[in-house]
């Protein structure tokens, strides 16, 4: 495994094909594999949480022969730490130092840190969930907190489920691909259809994540839409008991309260109405089952 070169170095010493080696000097949005004589270029993707839960793509390059392996990492967002990009070949490396790792093949080594991807994307696979469980505890116990900070924390959850199922349905499209074009023979063939199985068990556990936390999500709308809908019919209500007495008062007000006198009679008759007519109302609406 080696770091970043240029790539007219990694042409010249490894005859890596151009076109591979210029795919080195910029970022690729997405996996991809080309097959060349000797060797197979694979891009790959790890997921980084970065800030407010956006999940960063960090690129893996694979130069891979068949008694040699060469990665290449970066570009890497600003954001992110370039040390973050090493963190699969370090750990291979020191499974190698210490003896745990003996890879008999660049197929091998190259299984292996791929292995490595994986566990990074079910980490965070596994962080996420714990974070769908928080919040689903907290919708259906009645949660009293700010509406919109609460959905914020649920599509941000929602966003790193998508952005590792993304990882890893691309990815396992990539080796399924290697697979039917028999890139490695013999006994290697299997590790291309278990890197497949995994990058597939993978998607599928986001997915199910992803599922379960829109059905949260919908929960908590629903209820919320609910008590939105009865406080508008309760304002429904007032605004119906209200406005007969208002219209009754407008038109009688004038002549019944006056600067020079008041006439009593008239204005408890005035008063009495105005509550049997609220108080139907009421009972009306109460009937309907409006409050």
């Amino acid at each position: 495994m080696a770091g970043p070169q240029p790539p007219y170095r990694l042409t010249e010493r490894f005859g890596i094909h151009q076109r591979a080696a210029a795919d080195c000097a910029r970022r690729n949005p997405v996996p991809k594999l080309h097959v060349y004589p000797g060797h197979v270029f694979v891009v790959l993707h790890a997921p980084e949480r970065g800030a407010r839960g956006h999940v960063h793509y960090v690129g893996l390059d694979q130069f891979v022969g068949p008694n040699w392996l060469i990665t290449v990492h970066g570009p890497v967002n600003p954001a992110v730490s370039s040390e973050v990009a090493l963190d699969e070949t370090r750990a291979v490396a020191r499974r190698l130092e210490t003896g745990r790792l003996h890879p008999t093949s660049a197929a091998d080594l190259s299984f292996a840190l791929v292995t490595a991807l994986t566990g990074r994307m079910r980490d965070l696979l596994f962080t996420l969930t714990e974070e769908v469980w928080h919040l689903e505890r907290q919708v259906t116990g009645g949660h009293g907190r700010d509406p919109e900070q609460f959905l914020e924390e649920l599509f941000t959850v929602r966003h790193g489920l998508l952005a590792v199922r993304n990882m890893a349905t691309l990815s396992h499209e990539v080796y399924g691909r290697m697979g039917i074009l028999g890139v490695w023979a013999g006994p290697a063939h299997a590790l291309l259809l278990d890197l497949e199985d995994q990058f597939r068990r993978i998607s599928a556990m986001a997915q199910g994540q992803h599922d379960y936390l829109h059905g949260v999500i919908e929960f908590y709308e629903a209820r919320t839409n609910t008590k939105m809908t009865i406080a508008s019919e309760r304002l429904a209500v007032i605004a119906a008991v209200t406005l007969p007495v208002t219209a009754l008062s407008s038109i009688l007000e004038m002549n019944v309260i006056v600067n020079s006198s008041t006439h009593v009679g008239q204005l408890v008759a005035l008063l009495a109405v105005m509550s049997v007519m609220s108080a139907t109302l009421l009972l009306w609406a109460r009937r309907k089952g409006w409050w």
